[in-house]
């Protein structure tokens, strides 16, 4: 789909590096270093009727170009007898000019939305630098190009002679949900000016499609600008203004076969279609949320598909098949085979969908398939992070700064060939990143992700930081990895954002670096406190263990006395306030809610990760409800055993094992298997569920809050042949394991949260010193997930 002369072979690559070495003044690309001079250049445009897109692209290029520079380009209709000229237009017949548009001998042909950005050397010291689209959302793409690679400083702007490039994107869908709804942890607090904006920076990565939610969520944010109702209209005025599909994202939270309800919906969007004057895709989502089945769903948007042509003929309904079981998919399946409707667009998968290529393989071919990926989330979620350590689930929560670069990359690799593209679910800035990595990618599946990283770098922060700042996005994706505890590269990346915002001080308000900044600094934060607090939990249970001699309250009341001394002598205090200023920053800026208190976010799991600051990394919390518990029991000897029980709960004794099911660094027996990063994503092996009880808040032990649904097993090796086992489950619900294939039958059955079962294990199982434990899980396909059966912790106990 590309054609262009540098920086693509890499053994060109290669060749260019070393003559670079070996000969001075050449470059990369084979030319003369020398950069072309663009500070006194003429923006040259078509006179007469030229379409929106056309006309927004030009003035986006001078409005950039001014931002970074300082310098603000003329834009005319006639071109200039000298100098420099960027000449941005569609490929067309006439374009006015006395001059033919570059390609027009080889008859270059430009699929949709496609360009071509091509730097000619006029006779005399200037240049031509042509900016041709396929048709006018052609034009802004290559606008967005030409602004990516060109280096944009205080008063200068240049770039590189060689530039020669002819591409259109793969994926005729490229685009994201920006709700302007409450749930949001952003948008919602975004002005039609910020939103204006930021939809403009998507479309210069190459985005087409905008997906606003006009309806859903019934709250009224006390960050909204303006009522929800203008702002839907607004929206849809900006993305005609840019020539970007608007989509709406319409589900129905009630029972369509009540006619008051769908008398009410039917209204409700007529208005919606009415205000705006654009409207390219609805779509209805058949679950999550709502729960009509299709057989009431599909005549519901056969009606409203009347109500729609009258207002945008050429709109079409898309149907997802989010949470449809398999009698539900295949009523769909066998109505849209029967009827061929002609008011359905396409289908729609994401999450808790069929896999795509099912989908495709029953779906008529005229048609569409777009993928409706979450970008959003790290935890409890479509893609959530794999086996990421406890700590960061607890702090970070659902919705914090995830740059997650490689992995999308993969996930789009796997998931998108089937489809027509995406429009991906989001809830806020905070996943910008992810965000342009899908927009480039959908572009171009095969383009360089450094590429794409220095593009976004550059334009966002400037050419001189570029190339650091990418690295630093990878190694924000890095921290992730692997139990936090022994991630010395988190320190390292901490180190590097910090050297980088300490000689960028013209960053201090970009709330893209803001982001970066914080995420380095508060994964820092976490770790050290980890580390610290682990610390300080394992000195109160050497004081637990001379409980008898010290005196059981004595020993309770020291070992409280350890782990509440964070609260007077906080882990890295200094730190702990640039973070609490990056928040404030990040709310001034861009609108980010990262607390329920200060900035009236939502609710604590959408994006509000500083309240959780302080929240305890070890189990001070359920330590201080157990010895409140313990010292109402009747007697020392109870007392005691309650203390030693807690106190040896994850060090059970020689000969016996412990593994918490859903930490990385603490489950050593669990069978892993494939991941979703080293396999297909339909096809990878069970991961944790990483809980937030009480919006997060929970006082369990932080080992119930980490728990698996299902296992491939765990592997004990080097038992003692003449000792005796029993093995001892910690969950909810139900679990029955086996032993070497072998159901072992329980004297201790109890269903709760933190409650024990507990099987003795037959002798004859264990006398070959090895044995692999496996869990059944009943079948539990109709109860919700959050009250499906779960493990938390096995031990395997040495009698």
């Amino acid at each position: 789909m590309m054609r262009s002369r540098y920086f693509r072979s890499g053994a060109f690559r290669f060749f260019g590096l070393l003559m670079a070495l070996l000969i001075p003044g050449v470059c990369e690309s084979g030319h003369a270093k020398e950069d072309i001079g663009l500070d006194n250049a003429v923006v040259v445009v078509r006179s007469g009727n030229v379409p929106s897109g056309e006309k927004t692209a030009a003035r986006v290029l001078v409005e950039e170009v001014e931002k970074r520079t300082g310098i603000r380009w003329e834009i005319r209709t006639e071109w200039p007898p000298q100098g420099t000229v960027i000449a941005v237009t569609s490929r067309v017949e006439n374009t006015g000019w006395d001059r033919k548009l570059p390609g027009d001998e080889t008859k270059i042909s430009l699929k949709p939305e496609g360009y071509q950005v091509v730097v000619e050397k006029q006779p005399s010291e200037a240049y031509t630098i042509w900016v041709i689209g396929a048709d006018p959302r052609g034009t802004l793409f290559g606008v967005g190009y030409l602004l990516r690679k060109m280096n944009l400083s205080d008063n200068r702007a240049v770039m590189e002679p060689g530039m020669d490039i002819c591409t259109a994107p793969v994926y005729p869908i490229r685009g994201h949900q920006l709700g302007y709804r409450n749930k949001a942890n952003s948008y919602d607090a975004l002005s039609p000016e910020q939103y204006e904006q930021y939809i403009r920076e998507l479309a210069l990565f190459g985005t087409n499609s905008i997906e606003n939610i006009p309806f859903q969520d019934k709250d009224v944010s006390p960050h909204m600008k303006i009522p929800r109702r203008e702002m839907n209209r607004r929206l849809s005025e900006i993305c005609a203004e840019y020539d970007l599909n608007y989509w709406v994202w319409t589900p129905a939270e009630g029972d369509l076969s009540d006619s008051e309800f769908r008398k009410k919906e039917l209204a409700m969007h007529e208005q919606l279609y009415a205000d705006c004057p654009r409207i390219d895709g609805i779509f209805f989502p058949g679950g999550d949320p709502g729960d009509n089945h299709p057989k009431t769903v599909l005549p519901f948007l056969e009606e409203l598909s009347k109500i729609l042509a009258q207002h945008h003929p050429e709109t079409r309904i898309w149907l997802s098949l989010q949470g449809f079981d398999e009698e539900k998919t295949n009523y769909v399946r066998d109505y849209v085979q029967k009827n061929l409707p002609k008011w359905m667009g396409g289908i729609v998968g994401g999450p808790s969908s069929p896999p795509m290529a099912e989908i495709r393989a029953w779906l008529p071919k005229q048609y569409g398939l777009r993928d409706y990926p979450d970008v959003t989330h790290s935890v409890r979620a479509q893609y959530p992070v794999v086996w990421w350590d406890p700590a960061f689930a607890l702090i970070h929560g659902r919705e914090s700064c995830n740059p997650r670069p490689v992995f999308y990359s993969m996930i789009h690799r796997w998931t998108a060939p089937s489809t027509d593209g995406f429009i991906s679910y989001s809830d806020g800035v905070h996943d910008d990143v992810n965000k342009v990595v899908w927009s480039m990618l959908g572009w171009e599946p095969e383009r360089d992700l450094r590429e794409v990283l220095m593009d976004y770098c550059r334009f966002f922060f400037g050419p001189d930081v570029a190339e650091p700042a990418a690295d630093g996005i990878f190694a924000l994706e890095k921290n992730w990895t692997g139990p936090l505890a022994q991630n010395g590269s988190v320190e390292s990346t901490y180190t590097h954002w910090t050297r980088l915002d300490e000689k960028y001080d013209q960053l201090k308000r970009n709330w893209r670096w803001q982001l970066c900044m914080l995420r380095a600094e508060y994964d820092a934060h976490i770790r050290h406190r980890l580390i610290a607090e682990r610390d300080l939990e394992a000195k109160a249970y050497r004081i637990l263990a001379d409980a008898q001699k010290r005196g059981i309250d004595k020993a309770m009341d020291d070992a409280l006395a350890v782990l509440q001394s964070v609260d007077k002598e906080p882990v890295l205090p200094d730190l702990r306030q640039r973070i609490i200023k990056r928040c404030e920053t990040l709310f001034e800026t861009i609108g980010l809610q990262t607390s329920v208190p200060r900035f009236k976010g939502a609710n604590s799991q959408r994006g509000c990760i500083l309240d959780f600051i302080d929240r305890p990394l070890n189990n001070r919390w359920w330590l201080e409800d157990q010895f409140a518990e313990i010292r109402k029991l009747p007697n020392d000897t109870e007392k005691l055993m309650r203390l030693e029980l807690i106190r040896t709960w994850e060090n059970p004794g020689p000969g016996s094992y412990y593994d918490d099911l859903g930490n990385i660094e603490r489950s050593p027996h669990l069978y892993r298997g494939e991941s979703i990063e080293t396999g297909p994503p339909n096809h990878s092996a069970p991961t944790p569920t990483y809980w937030a009880w009480d919006g997060g808040f929970s006082r369990m032990r932080i080992s119930w809050l980490d728990t698996m649904t299902e296992l491939l097993g765990l592997r004990y090796e080097n038992l003692d042949p003449s000792a005796e086992y029993e093995l001892r489950l910690t969950g909810a619900g139900e679990a029955f394991p086996n032993v070497n294939g072998k159901r072992i039958e329980p004297t201790v059955y109890n269903k709760k949260d933190g409650e024990f079962k507990v099987f003795p294990i037959p002798k004859t199982l264990t006398q070959g010193g090895t044995i692999e434990v496996t869990v059944d899980f009943p079948d539990e396909s109709g109860v919700n997930w959050r009250n499906q059966s779960r493990i938390a912790e096995v031990w395997l106990l040495k009698k």
